[in-house]
């Protein structure tokens, strides 16, 4: 499947959408507020003002569409979830423009402004909506007919695997799995699929799996005396970007905790988002701006601390260590030195209250953080967030995994200056502290939200007021 193709077809038509909805509304305005306007249609379209609105207003308009993720997983659109989210996306959008831009200068009265409002937006709405509701239309006819569909494996290979497996494959409207074989939770008493798939290994070589075979989804259909390896298949996947769906057993159904989006198939989805898509945007927005505006008013400190440094201590004013960030990548984490020069000479080593590496003034920057202020710049840089989890080396990451596997989920976000478990613990002096702070992590990966990270920059903020770091 195309997925670039597939995108280009809505962006055409949300932008024949708005260039259109702007010519009709323009022509009515100017026809509502002049009903002689069509006798002087030609000099009409002549105003500089119809042709800066077809030009931006479009472009405005994808703005949105993409801040609020409405291009993302284009291929598993709902036509009833469109049109929810197409008709608040429209509301927000046209309060925007009728607000911000000035249409005319002259009005008949209040009730015209109301009447263009809701003529704009009954407008955009409908030819915005029909446009995506006939893409997704024919897009979803050709999944539920089997002639596109996503690159799917099952893990487990006993009887509800296989029962999960011919259940899909013989529904009239297929749910869009394209299997390509299966995956053993590592008891297979008797790999009931082999007639079916082919065996492509283990769950713990899944990570490889999919990225060999392009695997977009992956069903786990294990049976429940295999529960306990839920967890560590999760785990294995979690630096992918595959849909995971689960095979509910039939306790769950009656205790009633299983819930599900779609008619076409009984699997529980486990949604791969910490955050809804506007959200993230808003969220990688308030980074920049935050982080441009703490640069700016913290210049005068980066420059005293700077010069301090350098005056107390040999060595140079900035220190920077390779941690571990989003999906497992290493970036550079620069800080104003607060340690004597080669204070690792015999290897990685946290620090602790009474270290004798840390210089005097390096003290006094920890207390109020200010060798943190340099994070500003890697937050600008997109590797670093205001708020995340406490980005960490890969020496010490490699201990934390051998007691708390899960650990990883830690890397599905941007690690951050500052994180729940930092204002909630602090800074850890060794391993076992370091894995009881990322308790609090954990936390805040199930609770993401603008919201939750402003709660958490107020209390870093009163840290660093009141002089309680470390």
């Amino acid at each position: 499947m195309n997925k670039t193709l597939q995108v280009l077809k809505y962006v055409i038509s949300d932008y024949l959408s708005a260039s259109i909805v702007w010519t009709v509304f323009f022509l009515y305005r100017k026809y509502y507020v002049d009903p002689w306007f069509l006798e002087h249609f030609t000099t009409a379209l002549k105003d500089p003002n119809f042709y800066y609105g077809l030009i931006f207003v479009p472009l405005f308009w994808m703005f949105m569409y993409v801040l609020t993720g409405t291009y993302r997983r284009i291929f598993r659109k709902s036509r009833l979830k469109e049109l929810g989210q197409t008709a608040f996306i429209s509301v927000i959008g046209v309060i925007i423009i009728f607000f911000s831009l000035i249409l005319d200068d002259v009005i008949r009265s209040y009730h015209s402004y109301y009447q263009s409002f809701l003529v704009l937006l009954g407008l955009h709405f409908v030819l915005t909506f029909l446009g995506r509701f006939f893409i997704t239309t024919i897009t979803n006819y050709k999944i539920h007919r089997r002639l596109i569909g996503f690159n799917t494996i099952i893990v487990g290979c006993n009887g509800n695997a296989l029962k999960i497996y011919q259940e899909i494959e013989n529904q009239p409207l297929g749910p869009g799995n394209k299997f390509i074989g299966f995956v053993d939770a590592g008891l297979c008493e008797h790999n009931l699929l082999q007639a079916y798939l082919p065996h492509l290994g283990e769950y713990k070589e899944l990570k490889s799996i999919v990225e060999d075979n392009k695997v977009e989804e992956v069903i786990i259909a294990i049976e429940r005396s295999e529960k306990n390896s839920i967890e560590r298949i999760i785990t294995e996947l979690e630096d992918t970007t595959v849909v995971i769906k689960i095979s509910p057993v039939m306790e769950d159904i009656l205790m009633g905790v299983v819930k599900t989006s779609s008619i076409y198939s009984p699997l529980i989805e486990i949604a791969p988002d910490m955050m809804p898509a506007w959200q993230k945007s808003l969220k990688r927005i308030m980074d920049i701006l935050v982080s441009l505006i703490a640069i700016l008013l913290l210049l005068p400190v980066y420059i005293i601390t700077a010069i301090i440094v350098k005056s107390t201590s040999k060595g140079p004013v900035f220190y920077s260590q390779p941690r571990v960030g989003i999906k497992g990548k290493l970036f550079k984490m620069v800080k104003f030195r607060s340690m004597y020069q080669n204070a690792e000479t015999s290897g990685p080593q946290l620090s602790s209250k009474d270290d004798g590496r840390i210089t005097p003034f390096g003290k006094i920057m920890r207390q109020y953080r200010l060798d943190e202020i340099p994070q500003f710049w890697t937050v600008i840089k997109g590797d670093m967030a205001l708020v995340g989890p406490r980005p960490e080396r890969q020496y010490y990451i490699g201990q934390i995994l051998k007691t708390m596997p899960h650990y990883r989920l830690l890397q599905k976000v941007k690690p951050g200056i500052t994180s729940w478990g930092q204002v909630k613990f602090g800074y850890a002096e060794n391993v076992e502290q370091m894995i009881e702070r990322s308790k609090f992590d954990l936390i805040y990966l199930e609770n993401m939200s603008i919201a939750m990270d402003i709660k958490i920059l107020v209390y870093t903020i009163m840290i660093v007021i009141q002089g309680r770091g470390k």
